[in-house]
């Protein structure tokens, strides 16, 4: 794969996305919950495309010359992301997904303005092709403006809870604990926790190897989870210090989407209910009052009916 320039993103770069998608998005719901003493849900699956990701697309979106075309990879959340922004913007913008991409995700992509392309058996696989198509390549996480524009559920949270806090976030590229964190070192009263799935742990053994470290990539239901970093990433590097981590099970996620369903009558994608396992599995040291990102709900009828079973 081609090893791109990325620069890492700074303040600025977090206020221009603080403009750019509160001027489309309204705040999510943060709301209280018996999670642990103080706990608070961030929900982003009130987002209209159902996920977080939404705001690093409006934001590397905005970011671009008008009329530039823009060719991204996606899991799915971000593809969505990017079509919500390409509907709203005009943008030429090519979704690069999986064969084995989840098919909720891929029909709704394809119902928004963009030209769908399924490319490999793996996200990794589909990455590497997205980077050899024409255009201005947007990474799901691997970018300052997508990055910044995961930072802006901070910004939020700025005038939704006091500290301090401990935000608890979904660890997949990165690109929202990246966020975060940059974010949390601006605002000083708030420690952040990333949760990997414990079958793909790129991000943190980029952190302990202090570069971007391949690691071996098991089966997880949680499709937004796996996958390793794209060569030179920065999203090791904005994360730095600020973020602590751990990695729950599949059990541990499905234990979860069970809690949101019956505690809050929540639906949660596998990913998305990542922070909550790790409360329910004592994974989770806790500052302050715990905020958790539900970062999305886009999941297919079976999946989730299956996760939920009582086994």
């Amino acid at each position: 794969m081609t090893v791109r320039t990325v620069r890492p993103p700074d303040l600025d770069d977090l206020e221009r996305a603080w403009r750019a998608v509160s001027a489309v998005l309204a705040p999510t719901p943060l709301i209280p919950s018996g999670l642990a003493p103080g706990a608070l849900l961030k929900l982003e699956t009130f987002q209209p495309t159902g996920a977080f990701k939404v705001r690093g697309a409006l934001a590397a979106v905005a970011a671009l010359p008008e009329g530039e075309p823009v060719v991204t990879a996606s899991a799915g959340n971000h593809g969505l992301g990017m079509g919500y922004a390409a509907a709203r913007s005009g943008a030429d913008v090519a979704v690069v997904v999986s064969t084995k991409a989840s098919p909720v995700k891929v029909d709704r992509i394809g119902a928004f303005p963009v030209r769908l392309v399924q490319h490999g058996t793996t996200y990794d696989e589909a990455e590497a092709h997205a980077m050899t198509l024409p255009g201005h390549y947007v990474s799901p996480y691997n970018d300052p403006a997508v990055i910044a524009g995961q930072g802006t559920i901070g910004r939020e949270l700025d005038e939704q809870a006091d500290g301090p806090l401990t935000v608890i976030a979904p660890v997949g590229g990165g690109g929202l604990l990246a966020g975060l964190c940059l974010w949390a070192r601006e605002r000083g009263n708030v420690r952040v926790l990333g949760v990997e799935s414990a079958v793909s742990r790129g991000v943190s053994a980029s952190l302990a190897a202090g570069r971007v470290a391949a690691v071996e990539v098991g089966e997880t239901f949680a499709d937004g989870l796996p996958g390793n970093l794209e060569p030179g990433c920065v999203t090791p590097e904005v994360i730095g210090d600020t973020a602590e981590m751990t990695a729950v099970t599949d059990d541990q996620i499905r234990t979860a989407l069970r809690w949101l369903f019956h505690e809050h009558g929540l639906v949660a994608e596998g990913a998305g209910a990542a922070g909550v396992a790790a409360v329910l599995a004592g994974k989770a040291e806790v500052t302050g009052r715990p905020v958790v990102i539900i970062s999305g709900r886009n999941i297919t009828v079976p999946t989730f009916t299956d996760a939920i079973q009582e086994s």
